[in-house]
């Protein structure tokens, strides 16, 4: 056949050389002034921050210096006086004693839970958002966008409110927690069982309900033999740092929802579809194939949910009014009072000691992060 209407395959070189001439090669020119431009907006991002980091190697105390030094002079000048001097003494004078470990501990506690709970609410919901049609869904799921463009500041007046009405007797909050402490860590066996064995988790319902029930029972009654003094303050939670949690976390869960949702969207149904065909339930369907496959959405999710709660400041100094719930954000507030002499090298040293904590994660989840960042970036 010497007509042939098979197309000849194109070779390597052909296909190299009409990719490399589809885009227009930019002129010499053109190069440097865009170089310039990206190494200037560069300098502008990394110059405060080798400022704060130069300055907080100065001696401890030290005001603001006279000029900016992005290198130090000597390395003699530098030293770890002010971090050892902010270790010690967190907090000015006047705002309370408490140890720096103990804020820390504040703010991981808030990062935490602001974290694990946004992503594991919010992952649930999203899956019903994106496989389940119910009554009212793209109504519902507009509104939560809607949530999204009102700025958080606008529902810090009316979550006080409610929240600082919200107070009981230790003895209730005794029994509410050992119940729920008892409830969790049955269910807990009832996952880590029903994984072990391959079932359902609606398999044995009943025998591990009378055992959740007992390990209920149990810490319940060891709850009710602590005592309590007679003379302790009833529970405030607009006053805890649970309710600053509980704050937070409703203000993370609408970008958690929708930022998963189109995560999941995107995760074909044919897998779904020949699980339940291999006789795969709804529960295994989603923790083994589900979950897997939104890790990096996961992960964004978790990360932006741990900075948030870490570096919250508006909600933290409104609802505690107690050092001893001091977060790290206050700390670093209370070292720029309206009289006092900002020690800026204490400044500087706080400032990188918050950051830290948050650069580790998104270290530990950068691969994670790019790849549910990237999300949409191409087709296919």
């Amino acid at each position: 056949m010497a007509n042939s209407s098979i197309a000849q395959p194109t070779s390597r070189k052909g296909l190299f050389a009409r990719g490399r001439g589809a885009g227009r090669q930019l002129e010499w020119w053109q190069q440097l002034l865009l170089q310039a431009f990206c190494l200037t907006v560069a300098v502008s991002v990394l110059f405060p921050i080798m400022w704060i980091v130069t300055l907080s190697f100065k001696e401890a105390g030290s005001a603001r210096p006279l000029k900016l030094e992005v290198i130090p002079p000597s390395l003699s000048s530098i030293t770890l006086s002010s971090y050892q001097a902010v270790i010690e003494q967190p907090l000015s004078k006047s705002a309370g004693d408490i140890s720096f470990w103990k804020l820390m501990g504040n703010s991981f506690f808030l990062a935490a839970g602001v974290s694990f709970f946004s992503v594991m609410i919010g992952v649930a919901a999203a899956y019903a958002f994106s496989r389940l049609n119910f009554v009212g869904r793209k109504l519902i799921f507009l509104s939560i966008g809607f949530i999204l463009l009102m700025p958080g500041i606008a529902t810090l007046a009316p979550l006080f409110a409610m929240l600082a009405k919200i107070s009981t007797s230790l003895e209730v909050l005794r029994i509410i927690y050992f119940t729920m402490a008892g409830l969790l860590i049955a269910g807990l066996a009832l996952m880590t069982i029903s994984r072990i064995r391959s079932d359902d988790f609606r398999a044995g319902s009943a025998a591990f309900l009378v055992g959740g029930l007992a390990v209920a029972a149990l810490f319940l009654w060891g709850g009710t033999q602590i005592e309590i003094p007679k003379n302790a303050r009833p529970f405030e939670l607009g006053r805890s740092l649970y309710g600053v949690g509980l704050a937070m976390i409703s203000g993370a869960l609408p970008f958690a929802i929708w930022n998963l949702k189109g995560y999941l969207d995107t995760i074909p149904k044919e897998l779904e579809e020949a699980a339940i065909i291999d006789g795969a339930s709804p529960n295994q369907i989603f923790f083994r194939i589900i979950l897997p496959l939104a890790t990096p959405a996961l992960a964004v999710t978790a990360f932006l949910g741990f900075m948030a709660g870490w570096t919250e400041f508006a909600l933290t100094a409104r609802f505690i009014n107690k050092a001893d719930n001091y977060t790290l954000a206050i700390a670093l507030q209370t070292m720029t009072g309206q009289y006092a002499t900002v020690s800026w090298s204490n400044f500087a040293a706080m400032s990188i000691m918050i950051s830290l904590p948050v650069s580790i994660v998104y270290l530990a989840l950068q691969k994670y992060i790019v790849g549910g960042l990237t999300l949409g970036g191409v087709k296919g």
